[in-house]
């Protein structure tokens, strides 16, 4: 479980591709471009947001026609603030470590130790294929992230590093300067497999898993954790949610159930053949969405599943329920994402902290 003395952390997903995060035709108030971007990361930061996620996608499709790249992006948004952390998104693959390691150091310095990296290990083989780049079966491609994550770590923190992989090969490569934070930059991962979970219960500092519901978050959390601990290691747990905070629920559902009466279906059903796929080439047959059914597929991370749909108050109630099974950060999405980050920011986020303090005099008197 997470430390009750310690705050629920907040993150956002940079719309740093075109189409928002929702497979629709609804009218979204938001914008890939950089200018939108960079307010946006301002306001994220003054309404308390402690980190933001940019997205990698080499090609277009479900509704993603326009991208910007994820280490680029992250930059510009770390320029301009000052105290927001950024993700980049990364897939192996297309980078080697010792590129992403030299990127990373020096915008850690750069930025005084604000960038971290989330290892995407791949579930869309189409974006593989348009690239050149040879895809994987499945455990295999978590086996080549365990590995490029030892390596990023080696190059880190090793001088005269070396390391005889299966997928990388390092003899005695010291990297100068190394990054600012210790012992590294954070290392982020996603993945709802057995191969995911047990990879981030071995090397990853986080773990983001799709939106559920409290109790199938808490078997993820409870499963994940026990694996950490067997091999001596702790690993931090952010949850997917796509948030509409409302001044009721009623309206709150009604823009929810707007987003899937316009959903994009050809776009759906595509997203949700590539991610079968995936799935079914796991040895258990299942992957991050095997259990997700149209409307769900709308917002391509589960996100509604999370259920952060109604007034500030019943959201800030579900948020301190996935703090107590033992969520450290939660990773939102929005449909304007300007406004209702700045709205999330002076409306709910206050209420998370009440309710949290509450519930430490609670256990302090218990």
């Amino acid at each position: 479980m997470s430390q009750s003395n310690t705050p629920v952390k907040f993150a956002y997903w940079v719309p740093n591709v075109s189409g928002g995060l929702v497979v629709s035709k609804i009218e979204q108030r938001t914008s890939w471009d950089i200018d939108y971007n960079r307010r946006l990361a301002q306001i994220a930061e003054d309404a308390g947001f402690e980190y933001a996620l940019s997205q990698i996608r080499f090609t277009a499709g479900y509704g993603a026609e326009y991208q910007h790249e994820s280490v680029a992006i992250s930059h510009a948004l770390l320029a301009a603030t000052t105290k927001l952390r950024v993700i980049a998104a990364i897939l192996p693959g297309p980078w080697h470590p010792a590129v992403l390691a030299k990127q990373i150091a020096t915008i850690d310095h750069l930025t005084k130790g604000r960038i971290a990296v989330n290892i995407v290990s791949g579930w869309f083989k189409g974006e593989f294929t348009a690239i050149g780049e040879p895809w994987l079966e499945h455990d295999e491609r978590y086996r080549r992230s365990e590995e490029f994550i030892q390596a990023l770590k080696g190059i880190w923190t090793q001088d005269d590093f070396t390391l005889k992989g299966d997928f990388y090969r390092f003899h005695n490569y010291s990297l100068k300067p190394k990054p600012l934070q210790q012992p590294h930059p954070e290392i982020f991962q996603g993945g709802s497999s057995r191969a995911a979970r047990d990879m981030a219960a071995r090397v990853s500092d986080w773990y983001f898993t799709n939106g559920n519901t409290v109790e199938g978050i808490k078997a993820q959390v409870d499963d994940i954790r026990a694996k950490a601990a067997a091999n001596n290691h702790k690993v931090k747990v952010g949850v997917n949610a796509f948030v509409v905070v409302r001044d009721t629920e009623e309206e709150a559902r009604a823009v929810v159930q707007e987003i899937i009466d316009k959903a994009d279906p050809v776009a759906v059903r595509a997203f949700g053949d590539a991610v079968t796929q995936a799935g079914k080439a796991s040895p258990e047959g299942e992957g991050n969405w095997a259990k997700s059914t149209f409307e769900d597929l709308v917002q391509y991370n589960d996100g509604f599943k999370t259920n952060l749909i109604g007034t500030p108050r019943q959201v800030a109630e579900r948020i301190v329920a996935l703090k107590a099974v033992g969520v450290d950060l939660v990773l939102t999405g929005f449909l304007h994402f300007q406004e209702e980050v700045e709205y999330f920011g002076k409306h709910v986020l206050p209420l998370v902290r009440e309710l949290e303090a509450q519930r430490e005099t609670e256990l302090a008197a218990a």
